[in-house]
């Protein structure tokens, strides 16, 4: 797929503000710092499309994008280590909670998982509850290019034989770094083979 128009349409602080259009839905979600933004900005080809931090929890708000004016892609609050308030966190989890399993016009949902590190619960409790709910997602490991091959490799596998223990089936996986713009191709070949079955 080709991207040729990314624009940013709105940000919205809770469910109801979100956009009232039909056009398939497209979220990316992960712990604070795994590199949502700048995921979101490689796989547009525009470095200040999604504001990028170095400070944890800076995305606080759905924000969506409209993509080739017919789909989107939503950018939603980190989740887990950021330096805020137990209220401000319920609010963000609050945020994310009713985004994912009600919003009707998601497709999938992508959860990003920094490749560097081991399993971490707060993850695997994210994406057990999306599939407790039927949740359709992907998993996204980032931050490739931080690691040797053979680490990179060790690290994938470890964490899908950890997710074996408890499903049957892994979904869909995509490997990106966007330093490098790899992945790129995958998934966006990926929501381009989703949209044309829509």
């Amino acid at each position: 797929m080709q991207i040729t128009s990314a624009t940013f349409l709105t940000s919205s602080a809770k469910l109801s503000q979100c956009p009232d259009s039909q056009l398939p839905e497209y979220a990316f979600i992960g712990r604070s710092n795994v590199g949502k933004s700048s995921l979101i900005n490689m796989l547009c080809n525009n470095a200040s499309l999604a504001k990028v931090s170095g400070t944890p929890g800076k995305t606080q708000l759905i924000n969506h994008f409209l993509i080739n004016k017919s789909w989107h892609i939503v950018d939603l609050p980190g989740y887990g280590y950021a330096k805020v308030s137990k209220t401000s966190k319920k609010l963000f989890f609050d945020i994310i909670t009713d985004y994912v399993l009600k919003r009707q016009q998601l497709v999938l949902l992508f959860v990003l998982i920094d490749c560097r590190h081991k399993p971490q619960k707060i993850d695997l409790d994210f994406m057990r509850m999306l599939g407790e709910n039927g949740v359709p997602f992907s998993i996204v490991f980032t931050k490739a290019d931080k690691l040797k091959e053979s680490e990179l490799e060790e690290n994938i596998n470890f964490y899908k034989q950890q997710m074996l223990e408890e499903w049957e089936e892994l979904p869909m996986s995509f490997v990106t770094s966007s330093a490098k713009k790899e992945g790129r191709d995958a998934i966006l070949d990926y929501i381009e083979e989703i949209n044309n079955k829509l």
